[in-house]
């Protein structure tokens, strides 16, 4: 797919799994499993899926998985499976080095969005995964990471995020920002504090969401679907009734970053709410 001057390409990272219910906080699990069918620990299947802007002379990330440094224990616990999918060999697909990428936007700084902007080396020290990128989040989505709650710090890891700031390779941006002619940055508040969405769109009314943790699957499009990860329930809410009735509304198409089987999305509105009407790769829809 083209907007503006931006070819956009799925990057999948890897794969993992998360409880069920925690997924779809208080949406009983007969209705959930329709669409998320569940393993014996109760666990789906999730992926971490970035996106790819590239218009020749910028190659920007969004956001880049889990990467390579959560102990053996956590990725026991998330099923996190390398076999299928690396954002290295995603990359090589296209063509495109980590050296090449210039900008790196962080939706937030969950493990499972951010974990993959720093590594380990073969000495045991932090380097960045992308050296010759800028690194771009809400500046309060950053200090909330500095000091989350007890609620869920257990989502925030340090080593992914701090590095970028002592490396000066970090922009915080404030508010809604426009980050270019044809991306725009959303905030919103309800998973966590600051949260972007990317919109990227162009003057022909073209535009593609990336939904991030707002409606991480296609099972999460109903309104009442959220996750019980979500700090402040009733406001995602508020922001998913708001983009959603935007979406349908203009025809937008939704990039969804956690759906292993799908990717992009048209959204509906009718008698009973909103839903899919239609499941689509992103290059099945270029042009």
């Amino acid at each position: 797919m083209q907007i503006g001057d931006y070819k956009l390409f799925s990057v999948q990272t890897g794969l993992f799994k998360l409880d069920g219910g925690a997924m779809f906080g208080v949406v009983p699990k007969n209705m959930w499993q329709k669409t998320n069918p569940s393993d014996e620990n109760n666990r789906i299947d999730m992926c971490t899926r970035a996106l790819l802007m590239d218009n020749g002379k910028r190659k920007i990330l969004v956001d880049n998985g889990i990467g390579y440094k959560l102990s053996e224990k956590l990725n026991k616990i998330y099923g996190v499976d390398f076999s299928e999918f690396t954002v290295e060999q995603s990359l090589n697909s296209l063509n495109v080095s980590p050296e090449e990428i210039t900008d790196v936007i962080l939706t937030h700084l969950h493990f499972d969005h951010a974990g993959g902007s720093t590594y380990m080396d073969d000495e045991g020290i932090l380097k960045l995964s992308y050296p010759n990128a800028v690194y771009h989040v809400q500046k309060k989505q950053f200090e909330w990471a500095l000091n989350p709650s007890d609620r869920d710090k257990a989502s925030f890891f340090p080593e992914n995020y701090i590095p970028l700031k002592e490396n000066n390779s970090l922009n915080l941006t404030t508010g809604e920002t426009k980050f270019d002619e044809f991306i725009t940055l959303l905030p919103v508040n309800g998973h966590t504090s600051h949260m972007q969405l990317i919109k990227i769109s162009d003057n022909e009314n073209k535009t593609i969401l990336f939904l991030a943790d707002l409606i991480p699957t296609a099972g999460h499009v109903p309104a009442a679907f959220i996750m019980g990860y979500d700090l402040f329930p009733l406001t995602t809410l508020d922001e998913k009734k708001m983009y959603l009735n935007e979406i349908s509304s203009k025809d937008w198409t939704v990039f969804f970053e956690h759906d292993p089987f799908t990717e992009c999305a048209k959204i509906g509105k009718g008698e009973k709410g909103f839903f899919v009407k239609e499941k689509f790769k992103l290059n099945d829809n270029s042009d």
